[in-house]
């Protein structure tokens, strides 16, 4: 093993390298969110809106296509200094983001963001695993995946405080001081690398999967948006992802040290897990991208409020993941918790499905809280299975693909419910004006803010609030059988004894097969 073996690491050190994990991670997330609500300001004073979208895509694109080089990296060399070279790299994407005098600056800029920003879930993930046991992990664990849930829930609200309080450039340069003390506590706390060995790394396959990833994520992203879902471009894009995904399957096949070892997909539980964060990134992303859009266009809060508004979620999602890592440490098996979890977030999806414009307040924060409980109890436990179930040298690409499958999968989601917003709120439109016996009138856009609903006829708004409540529930009425295919894909989930030391050899006997829950 290249480092961390001693698994009897002081509690003073661990807690601080803890820190600086959760620090760094936390970081990641949130700068994939934290813009959304300062991007207006942005394009007032930078222009350029017809390239907006690309603020977003070129952090979510650079951040998800780098995950398998930063977990073969550390495989490979050591998690320490990968770790700090992502915390760098992350920082001087941050200052240059800031520093931003063009459109065309701040993407490229955000893009070099999106790098270390994945060498920073990867790794932080992935550092865990070397200096705690499996067993123990649970209560940890549980930890990163509330401060994962917790950064997607926070980033807008602390977007919007820091754009009506200081400037937009501050949502970069907020990241300086956190990122130099996770970095100042990694190279005190984390020990080095203690032997080097030659390795060759599989340029060609990176090459390949990042091409491939790059454009089914291009193609979800800006389809239905930038160009028609059946336009020249989205069929290239898709013929183009599809057939380098096929190519960089014959390359790992027959590379020496592939970024995505074959054989990992042979393991019945990376397979699975990979599969159900897929579709669980799907239902998730896929829901919380218009949980906001319903709270200000239908109730008519500040993006500010509408972050408020979406604590119930943080709350359950938060509670359910540190309660699931205390359970296993405790002895529980982690089976069950995917199971529970998939079945609470459907049942969470469809409840907002019911949500309307008359709903109270409280009612909604319970239906945010029951689906933020279902993602805490599933999406932590499967990177530890993985973990678990793999061999310690493939831990870091292990880990990296759970994590590009899940973000492959939100890309995914938010595009396709993206595209059925789109379809449906005109449809709501038009029914609506009908109903109201008023005069039809082009829907002015799918995405109204506040000051612009303000602008618009009273009676006309009603309509609009009507028509965009009712379009976001169809969106989570086809968000349940997502939720529900989660369900399914988590009964094949496998059950391994969880070790309850570092070093180990994953080809262990099945303690319960996928028909046992406990």
């Amino acid at each position: 093993m290249d480092e961390l073996t001693n698994p009897a690491l002081p509690k003073r050190e661990l807690y601080a390298i803890l820190g600086a994990l959760m620090l760094g991670m936390f970081l990641a997330a949130l700068d994939s969110t934290i813009v959304s609500t300062a991007l207006p300001t942005i394009v007032a004073e930078l222009h350029g809106a017809n390239h907006l979208s690309w603020v977003v895509v070129s952090y979510l694109l650079a951040s998800t296509v780098t995950t398998p080089m930063w977990g073969k990296l550390g495989d490979l060399h050591g998690r320490k200094i990968y770790f700090q070279a992502a915390i760098v790299i992350f920082l001087v994407g941050s200052v240059l983001c800031g520093l931003s005098t063009s459109m065309l600056e701040l993407i490229l800029f955000r893009a070099l963001q999106g790098i270390g920003g994945g060498g920073l879930l990867v790794g932080a993930q992935s550092i865990i695993a070397d200096i705690i046991p499996p067993r123990e992990r649970g209560r940890y664990a549980g930890f990163f995946g509330a401060t994962f849930g917790a950064a997607t829930v926070l980033g807008p609200l602390a977007g919007g405080l820091i754009v009506e309080y200081f400037s937009w450039r501050w949502v970069f340069y907020v990241n300086i001081p956190f990122g130099i003390l996770a970095l100042a506590v990694t190279t005190a706390a984390l020990p080095g690398t203690v032997r080097r060995m030659k390795h060759t790394i599989d340029y060609v396959g990176f090459l390949t999967l990042t091409v491939a990833a790059s454009a089914l994520i291009l193609f979800t992203t800006l389809g239905g948006n930038s160009f028609a879902w059946a336009s020249s471009p989205s069929i290239l894009l898709v013929a183009g992802g599809v057939a380098l995904t096929v190519i960089f399957v014959f390359i790992e096949r027959k590379a020496k040290e592939p970024i995505i070892a074959p054989h990992l997909f042979a393991n019945r539980v990376f397979s699975s897990a990979s599969t159900i964060g897929f579709v669980v990134g799907f239902a998730m992303y896929g829901a919380m991208t218009f949980l906001p859009l319903f709270l200000q266009e239908v109730r008519g809060v500040t993006p500010t409020m509408s972050g408020v508004r979406l604590l119930p979620m943080m709350v359950g999602l938060f509670g359910a993941s540190i309660l699931t890592g205390y359970l296993v440490s405790r002895g529980s098996k982690y089976r069950i918790f995917p199971i529970l979890g998939t079945a609470v977030m459907t049942g969470g999806l469809l409840l907002l499905g019911t949500v309307g414009v008359t709903t109270s307040s409280w009612y909604m924060s319970f239906d945010m809280l029951v689906f933020g409980i279902g993602l805490g109890l599933v999406m932590q436990i499967l990177v530890t299975a993985v973990q678990n179930a793999v061999e310690m040298q493939d831990i870091g690409a292990a880990t990296a693909g759970a994590n590009f499958f899940r973000s492959i999968g939100g890309s995914f989601g938010t595009a396709v419910f993206g595209a059925i917003y789109v379809h449906e709120f005109p449809l709501a439109w038009t029914a609506d004006l009908h109903a109201a016996h008023l005069k039809y009138v082009a829907p002015l856009t799918t995405s109204l803010t506040p000051a612009e609903l303000k602008k618009i006829p009273p009676a006309y708004l009603s309509v609009i609030s009507h028509s965009i409540a009712t379009s976001v529930q169809t969106l989570f009425h086809y968000a349940v059988p997502v939720g529900a295919l989660a369900l399914l894909l988590s009964l094949t989930l496998p059950e391994i004894k969880l070790r309850t030391s570092v070093g180990h050899n994953a080809r262990e006997d099945l303690v319960l097969g996928e028909d046992s829950l406990l």
